[in-house]
């Protein structure tokens, strides 16, 4: 595994090896002794998988404190656009937008740090996976709608499909 760090306030960038042969192919996923560093919540309390159809855009959804959730996400079947957005008042990347394609060719994984909103672009039909440092806990539950002019997210579908909840997010604005 390789890890780089995309900001020095925590968003992470894992690239794991993919091996393939004719049977077809194989990536750690997880590996608590090589994450620990960046993943200190390494004592994972939910995983998440979702299924995406292309065009679909799910978020940008975060948990508040005290149920805020750090993530390592990664897509085992598809590719997507990822959206991680710093919300952490006061960080020097604050309202800025980290966008990465995870894809099950490439193995990219991301690890979202707590405090960041974080959603997705299906590029194509994709199976998405979370790995969550704590319980979803709907009280907690929060989210900025995906077209908020002041992230000026450059989605590459434009016209993606939202769920009902996703399109009535408020939009963000920066302070």
């Amino acid at each position: 595994m390789k890890l780089s760090y995309i900001h020095e306030n925590g968003l992470c960038k894992i690239e794991s090896p993919i091996y393939k042969d004719e049977r077809g192919a194989f990536m750690e996923a997880y590996h608590y002794e090589k994450l620990k560093e960046i993943f200190p919540e390494a004592n994972l309390k939910q995983i998440n998988q979702s299924y995406s159809k292309k065009g679909v855009i799910r978020g940008l959804h975060f948990q508040r404190e005290p149920h805020a959730q750090a993530k390592l996400v990664w897509v085992p079947h598809g590719k997507v656009y990822d959206v991680a957005v710093d919300l952490r008042e006061g960080s020097p990347t604050y309202g800025k937008c980290n966008a990465e394609i995870l894809s099950s060719e490439n193995g990219l994984m991301l690890y979202v740090p707590k405090g960041y909103a974080h959603g997705f672009a299906a590029l194509e039909d994709s199976i998405f996976m979370y790995l969550c440092s704590d319980l979803y806990h709907p009280q907690s539950e929060g989210g900025y709608h995906p077209y908020s002019k002041d992230l000026n997210i450059d989605w590459p579908v434009k016209h993606g499909i939202l769920s009902e909840k996703d399109a009535a997010l408020p939009l963000f604005e920066k302070k």
